[in-house]
């Protein structure tokens, strides 16, 4: 499931949940010690944001506490026993160690990516219309393709302004996808 501003897609099965930092933040305000999570990845560290730092400051108390194993109820009432709180910290270019000695020497381990031959293409002439060119470009290189064929897997990356034109972009290739003959590849 996920949650973001105004809709969570979450329920009482869900078992991974993606949150954006805000609504993490949030969480922690009605659940202090995020009883529900036994592990919390914070990705693309490295674009630090005052929510991110507020967030990872919050996830290393709440680990202290819940690694403490024993809390006060909040009521005072009595001990409640929780699971340790693991916190994984991703980032393709962070500072590895200083985030390792905030979170008190937690290890570090490196994990080298994978790179794939990219191919890029430029238009010539400028584009008066970028969708439609986007549009084209995409059934022209996926048209030329075999189905089945595992080297041909496509990533057509346009930097668009807003959640609109993409949106826009991706309904647009699927009605067209929809149109193809029987046979082409999917």
């Amino acid at each position: 499931g996920y949650a973001v501003r105004f809709e969570d897609t979450s329920s009482a099965n869900t078992r991974i949940k993606f949150y954006t930092d805000g609504m993490l933040l949030r969480e922690i305000l009605s659940d202090p010690f995020l009883t529900k999570c036994d592990v919390v990845i914070v990705d693309e560290a490295h674009e630090r944001t005052l929510r991110t730092d507020v967030l990872l400051a919050n996830l290393r108390r709440i680990q202290k506490e819940r690694n403490s194993n024993e809390r006060g109820d909040r009521k005072g009432k009595g001990k409640m026993t929780l699971r340790p709180l693991k916190i994984i910290v991703m980032s393709a270019s962070l500072q590895a160690d200083k985030f390792s000695r905030y979170l008190d020497s937690a290890p570090v381990l490196y994990v080298k990516g994978r790179q794939h031959p990219v191919k890029i293409f430029y238009t010539k002439d400028p584009q008066e219309d970028y969708q439609d060119s986007a549009l084209r470009t995409f059934f022209q290189i996926h048209g030329g393709k075999e189905p089945g064929d595992r080297d041909t897997f496509i990533d057509l990356i346009r930097v668009y302004s807003g959640q609109e034109d993409i949106e826009g972009l991706a309904s647009t290739i699927r009605l067209y996808a929809d149109q193809l003959p029987e046979g082409s590849p999917k």
